[in-house]
């Protein structure tokens, strides 16, 4: 079925594909339609949708209800998901499955309501306290928003983890063509989830372990499910990369508008091509390394002070050199504006 939609609409549209029955959350510009559609869609499938009193109150709400055993979800902007931490890493010490959607806008502080990507420290190196790991997908479209949502419910109950839809304002707020098919609903395993019965006492849900090698055995299985995850589970996208002289980096809106720039600069005569990580972690570190040692250079892109470019740096571990480029405070670099800069990083002509 194909459909004109807004992006944060896509994103629960996706959801009730998933078998997403439960959002608990607290709207915010630029995610607050995401709360909207979940009022809107969750009852009709059966659901529950509960806007709560703060952000705290809803992701400890999720807390409960993937305790449970319900395929759940909530949704905010920088300044709700830093009063979500603690409970995403309460989340993720349990072992509890659940998709957060973190629709970006600037900062720091209350900053302002216009798209950023200023979050990518804090979703995708875990904001919270200790050791643990979000998986994190980043959509680039409408479409994206819905089938990326799907992934990451499917991602979070795989490894029983925390799964953050990374997006940006720009995308939540754009309307594109979308196109949706019925699916089948495959209930996920619950060993984890509290039951109603007598044995309640013995199957309680909890990241606490008072004795040191208690917790340390604990944190290296989680390790080691990272682990898995790193090897199963990278995403990424190369557009005309194979002749490149110069890799030009970004998710999100940023790979967008990227994307029309490697197609003006290649008009040009200049060599350049894309790579845009759709999984922001696992990070895609092999394929980058690889397509930058062949192309010689890349341009990393941000909306922020420069965030995602540290993992590409790591990714490249000093073999080639990295450049960056950001923009702030909601501005959008321009195809022209990125020509520019692509011209200053080509390799000067023999």
């Amino acid at each position: 079925m194909r459909q004109l939609c807004k992006g944060n609409v896509a994103v629960i549209k996706g959801a009730v594909l998933a078998g997403c029955r439960a959002y608990y959350g607290y709207p915010i510009t630029p995610a607050s339609e995401v709360a909207e559609a979940a009022a809107l869609y969750f009852p009709e499938v059966g659901g529950t949708f509960v806007q709560a009193e703060s952000e705290t109150a809803s992701i400890n709400m999720v807390y409960g209800a993937a305790s449970a055993g319900v395929r759940v979800m909530t949704a905010s902007s920088g300044p709700g998901l830093s009063l979500m931490q603690e409970g995403i890493s309460y989340l993720a010490g349990a072992e509890l499955p659940c998709v957060i959607v973190d629709v970006m806008r600037g900062g720091p502080g209350l900053g302002n309501i216009a798209p950023e990507q200023s979050d990518y420290f804090a979703m995708v190196k875990g904001g919270g306290h200790g050791n643990y790991r979000n998986l994190v997908v980043a959509p680039a479209s409408v479409q994206e928003m819905a089938d990326l949502t799907i992934l990451a419910f499917e991602l979070a109950d795989r490894y029983r983890n925390p799964a953050i839809v990374l997006t940006d304002g720009f995308v939540g707020q754009m309307m594109e063509p979308l196109d949706l098919s019925y699916r089948e609903i495959l209930a996920p395993e619950k060993p984890w989830a509290v039951k109603g019965t007598a044995e309640t006492r013995k199957n309680m849900i909890s990241s606490i372990f008072l004795e040191a090698d208690d917790l340390e055995a604990h944190q290296r299985r989680m390790e080691a499910k990272y682990m898995r995850a790193q090897q199963a589970e990278t995403r990424w996208e190369e557009y005309r990369t194979e002749d490149a002289e110069l890799i030009v980096v970004g998710y999100g809106i940023v790979s967008r508008v990227l994307r029309s720039a490697v197609d003006e600069a290649r008009k040009q005569g200049m060599r350049v091509g894309l790579f845009r990580p759709i999984t922001l972690w696992p990070f895609p570190s092999k394929q980058l390394a690889a397509t930058t040692l062949r192309a010689g250079k890349a341009l990393v892109v941000e909306l922020s002070n420069g965030q995602m470019v540290e993992d590409v740096r790591l990714a490249v571990n000093g073999q080639r050199p990295i450049e960056f480029y950001g923009r702030g405070g909601g501005n959008v670099p321009s195809v022209e504006e990125l020509l520019t800069k692509m011209e200053e990083q080509m390799p000067a002509a023999v």
